[in-house]
This record gives structure tokens, sequence and C-alpha cells, in this order.
């Protein structure tokens, strides 16, 4: 069926991943697909085409937990055998670039290791997208493969907005601000002349709302502040992410509960978020549809501190001129954005409830000083973008 690209994304328990046929420089959509339960014995892959409808469902034989080599090995026979278009590279997302990578990156051996050399500045992640490309480097080693960076998107803040007020000695060991969901605010940025051409050459915030969770100030389409710094598990409340943290309650953790580093890493990344605070889920669904007192108070959180961050990144931007949702929060949780516009009515903005309640583009009103929009993302079209790009070099 002729030539394509592939787009993996890899988590530390799944592997997604995406196929596009190429049509000159057109890229359209052949399947895409998930392997969850990476490490267990329930791992099981699924790819649906474009349609919808299934085109590959795998399960491990049992006893068997594989890993990403092994999810890899599966997914390259299944592009063999599927009779789809043929990968001529595959583009990986990978959270940090540290400070050297400020564009995506074809891959070699030297950048395997320079990017090995990150995993202290994104511990939980940097290791998982690094296994892929090492499983495609020994079982497919002529197939092109481009790392793509979460960071690199942020890279265009003023060195104000990335600084921390720490000692060089430290911040020139790369402690500083970051950023992170790069890929989605870069295809945001590039979706939204379509919808107001006057708001992308302003200034704009987007908030990415999901199981991760971050807010970006855009002037001109370009990252002015974002609310994720040296981790991503700084700013908004997440799933099981803590968000924004006094760093005298980490102090407090090793002298009076007597925790260790990974102990606290523990209660950081997973446990605490919407999970810790609701005692609940991590699932707003869960919690939008629950009576249970943690619940309310998890969500009534989630918005109060992305008020005050949109507060924040308006006031880094000098003004607003729209404010975007996005993610799978963003796009989804009707009662979460109306909470966020309204407590942004000093901004200017006025929540439209009939056009929020069915999901529309703009969820408000049309005498609205400042605009509100529904923008869904795609990080993987991204990905794959920045792919076909380096591979026609």
């Amino acid at each position: 069926m002729g030539a394509g690209l592939a787009v993996l994304n890899a988590g530390s328990s799944s592997l997604k991943c995406s196929l596009y046929a190429l049509d000159g420089d057109a890229l359209a959509p052949a399947w895409k697909g998930q392997v969850e339960g990476l490490g267990t014995p329930q791992a099981r892959f699924e790819a649906k085409d474009a349609g919808g409808a299934i085109v590959d469902s795998y399960r491990w034989p049992e006893g068997e937990a594989p890993a990403h080599a092994d999810a890899v090995a599966h997914l390259l026979d299944f592009l063999r055998e599927s009779g789809g278009p043929t990968p001529v590279a595959v583009g990986h997302r990978v959270v940090h670039g540290g400070t050297r990578f400020a564009e995506p990156v074809r891959v070699d051996a030297q950048i395997v290791a320079a990017l090995e050399e990150l995993v202290p500045l994104a511990p939980l992640h940097q290791p998982h997208n690094l296994a892929p490309i090492r499983a495609i480097a020994a079982a497919a080693p002529d197939l092109a493969q481009v790392a793509c960076f979460d960071t690199a998107f942020h890279r265009s803040q003023p060195a104000l907005a990335q600084a921390f007020a720490l000692p060089a000695s430290i911040t020139e060991r790369g402690v500083r601000r970051y950023g992170f969901h790069g890929l989605s605010y870069e295809y945001v940025a590039h979706a939204l002349p379509k919808v107001d051409a006057r708001a992308a050459r302003g200034r704009v915030v987007v908030a990415h709302l999901g199981n991760g969770a971050s807010m970006c100030a855009m002037q001109a389409g370009r990252s002015v502040a974002s609310t994720m710094g040296f981790t991503a598990v700084d700013g908004l409340v997440m799933g099981t992410r803590s968000g924004a943290l006094d760093p005298g309650v980490i102090l407090y953790l090793i002298d009076e509960l007597r925790m260790d580093a990974r102990a606290i890493e523990r209660l950081l990344y997973r446990e605490s978020g919407l999970l810790g605070v609701s005692g609940v889920s991590s699932d707003m669904r869960t919690l939008l549809a629950s009576d249970a007192p943690g619940a309310k108070l998890a969500v009534d959180l989630f918005c109060y501190r992305a008020g005050r961050e949109l507060g924040s990144l308006a006031a880094a931007l000098g003004g607003l001129d729209a404010l975007v949702f996005t993610g799978g929060i963003g796009e989804n949780a009707a009662g979460v954005r109306a909470r966020i516009v309204d407590g942004g009515t000093w901004l200017g903005l006025e929540l439209d409830p009939a056009a929020n309640a069915r999901n529309a583009q703009r969820i408000t009103t049309p005498d609205s000083d400042v605009p509100a929009y529904v923008v869904p993302t795609d990080e993987e079209l991204t990905i794959a973008r920045h792919t076909l790009a380096l591979v026609e070099k």
C-alpha cells in the first residue's frame, strides 16, 4: 500500500502507536493502537483503523509479562503482515530534551546516549521513552527513527521564565524550568489560526487538562510561560500527581515522617492529585459522578488551581485574547470548563452554558470580550509531521 510513518508514545505500562500513510507531503491516518498492561500477564494490544474498525487484537501467551521490547516486536510483525503502509521512519515522543535538544532530531547511538544522561531529570518517563527506540534499533537497524521532545516547544520562553532562585552552582547543572506537554501545545498553536486567526497572533492561554495537566501562555504561537517546571509534577493538580508544592513540605516529610527519596517520589507522582485528595479515583469522570465529599473537594481544588494559574499566565502575557481547552478533561468535561471560565470573568470571559454543554468549538457568548475554545489535540500528528520533515531532509 505504499510508504508510511509510524509514531510511538511509550509510557511505563503502555505503548501508544499510530500509522500514517504518505501521499506526497500529506499524512493520512491508517490506524491507531495501544499496548496496555506492559509488565503484567494482562497485557494486550488492539489497533483500529480510521473508521474505528478493529484491525488487530492480540494477547500474549498465558503467563508472559511482555516488556517494551516485546511490544515493539509484535508491532513490527503486525506492520509487516498487515498489508498496510510500510513505515520508512518511526517518530517517538521523548519527554525530556534538556538544554541541548530544542527541536526534533534523527536518532543514532550518540543521541540515545545523550538522552540517557537526561534520565535523572525525568526518571519516571525518559527510560520508557528510550526503551522502544533501543528495541527498534536492535530489531530493524535500517529503519530511521526521530525523537520529538515535550520540552522543545518551551525553549522560546524568556530566560527569566525559566529561572529558579538558586545558586549558579546548581542551575548550571540544568536545574531550571523546562515545561512539558510541548507537543500538544505545538499542535494547538498550529491549529488555532483556523479557529481564530486574530487570537492566534495574540495572547493565548492553553489548558492541557488530562491525567497529566498543565497550562501554557503563548504569544503569537510561541511559549512564554508554563505551569510545569523542572519536572512534570509541578503546577496544576493532576490525576495522581500533586502539582505545585511548598518545598518545605518535602523537608517535613523527610524530617518528621522519615520518608526517603523513593517514598516521596511515589507519594508525589502516584498517590497524590485527584486520587490522593478524593480517596476515590484519579479519573475526573468518576469524581464528577460521585457524591463523596472527597471527590467534590478534589474537583474543587483542580478547578481552583487552574483558575489561579490562568490569572498568573495572563499576567505573564500582559492580558488575554483567548483561552483554549484541550486534553481529555479539557475536551470532554463541560463542568470543569464552566468553572474555570466562570472564574475568569474578570479577564473578560463570559460562558455560553449551552455551547459548553454540547462541547462546541467556541464555548463563550458572542459578546464575550475574550473567547474560549475547545481544540482537540493530536500529539501523534505533530510527531508525524516532524518525522516526515526530517526524513525528507
